[in-house]
């Protein structure tokens, strides 16, 4: 040995026996580490579940089409398929683009888990409030408010509204100024009377000085005085279902009948008119417009001829052709109030013998626009008719339409249609709390 050399023989013995120590020891650890993670594989291979990715490298971006794997489709929750998913680590994790979709307990191995978005998706983290009971709805007004905006603006709501609106208190006169409001209103002395009595009893000393508990309570009755205790109308209660229109002339009796024609048929039913009203001039080509505006059919005679004759007919086709609905229009001479009333009563029984049970109503029309001479012309006609229902048209085109609250007052018949307009809906069925509520509307 070189003398000359900085370490001996001995100290490159040492130096080979540490270096043999260290790699003995880093094969013996690296074996160890092995041994390992096998035995964590079949711990887990025992439970089923899937083993944690091992492999930390990354995998090229773009793989081809025939390299993805296909095992997903085949996968099943049982052992041999989690062994067969444990060896997938092998292959590097990756981030797809359009990742297959896993069970539930066996997630795809890698950084991100497919189906954590759609699980998330599907739960309700809060308990859905419980909506709040809603306010029962009010009557819906506004088809009728515009065919009585003259009544609310300048007829007796509108005067009644100068006195009770805009006032925090009311003084003890203001009594005496709702009952010249209401005795000069069209509403008829009675029920004026009747109205004032029970504002005086029905309410307090407080409330008397209360314009909103004297408006409420006057909204109420004027309610409560239309309601008039009676079925609905059925028109496929009987076959053909008869009904008699009277009322004078100018009232609206044709219109009405034609409107209702139209409605009728709108809802498929077969209609026929009887054209009854044989001395007003043109009432029978009146009616024969209408007729064909519905496609109802038509039965008339001749001018002059007997209307009982003319409505014995119709209702006797309306049989015999199984129509659904029979109108019979009359004529309305009130100042030969004798003859009308006989001839009227005649139609009557005629009818019956046409058809058993016949008519099954008899309406009559009122024109809003007479005021308090409506409520005259009704008590005639009630008085030797039997009315079953009141149509009260042209409400439109007046102020006083508070005339309807008097009629229903004193006849106690309830009403059935009234006329708004010259449009075919504009005939609308009765409602007392919509009216009541169009008719009090603030302007």
């Amino acid at each position: 040995m070189d003398s000359s050399l900085p370490f001996s023989t001995a100290d490159l013995y040492q130096l080979a026996a540490v270096l043999g120590g260290v790699g003995v020891t880093g094969a013996l650890g690296l074996l160890f580490v092995r041994r390992a993670r096998a035995a964590r594989r079949r711990q887990i291979e025992a439970v089923g579940e899937a083993p944690e990715p091992i492999a930390r490298h990354k995998r090229p971006e773009s793989l081809p089409a025939e390299e993805e794997p296909e095992e997903a489709p085949r996968r099943s929750p049982s052992s041999s398929s989690a062994r067969a998913s444990a060896a997938a680590p092998a292959r590097a994790p990756q981030t797809r683009p359009t990742p297959p979709a896993a069970p539930p307990d066996l997630p795809e191995p890698g950084p991100a888990e497919p189906e954590a978005e759609p699980r998330a998706a599907q739960v309700i983290p809060f308990p859905l409030p419980v909506p709040a009971r809603p306010a029962p709805a009010r009557k819906d007004a506004s088809a009728l408010a515009p065919g009585l905006a003259r009544t609310r603006s300048s007829g007796f709501i509108a005067r009644l509204g100068e006195i009770l609106t805009g006032r925090k208190e009311l003084d003890p006169s203001f009594v005496d100024q709702i009952e010249k409001v209401l005795l000069s209103a069209d509403i008829g002395v009675q029920t004026s009377q009747k109205l004032l009595e029970e504002i005086r009893g029905s309410l307090s000393r407080r409330e008397l000085k209360d314009p909103e508990a004297v408006w409420a309570f006057l909204r109420r009755r004027s309610a409560e005085l239309l309601a008039i205790p009676a079925p609905e109308i059925d028109f496929s209660s009987a076959r053909p279902f008869v009904l008699l229109v009277i009322g004078v002339n100018g009232s609206g009796k044709t219109t009405t009948i034609g409107k209702l024609a139209a409605k009728l048929g709108a809802e498929g039913k077969r209609v026929l008119l009887a054209a009854g009203d044989t001395f007003r001039a043109a009432a029978a080509e009146q009616l024969e417009i209408w007729a064909g505006r519905s496609s109802a059919t038509l039965v008339r005679g001749k001018e002059g001829a007997d209307p009982s004759s003319v409505i014995f007919d119709g209702v006797k086709r309306a049989v015999g052709e199984g129509f659904d609905v029979a109108i019979a229009d009359t004529a309305g001479r009130l100042h030969t109030k004798t003859d009308l009333m006989q001839e009227l009563q005649k139609i009557r029984r005629v009818v019956g013998k046409a058809s058993a049970g016949a008519p099954h109503e008899t309406w009559l029309v009122i024109d809003a626009t007479s005021g308090q001479n409506a409520i005259a012309q009704a008590q005639i006609f009630t008085s030797d008719m039997s009315v079953t229902g009141i149509v009260l048209t042209k409400l439109d085109g007046t102020a006083k339409g508070g005339v309807i609250l008097g009629i229903a007052d004193q006849l106690k018949i309830p009403v059935r249609y009234v006329g708004v307009g010259e449009r075919v809906e504009d005939l609308r069925r009765f409602d007392p709390e919509e009216f009541v509520e169009a008719l009090f509307a603030p302007p």
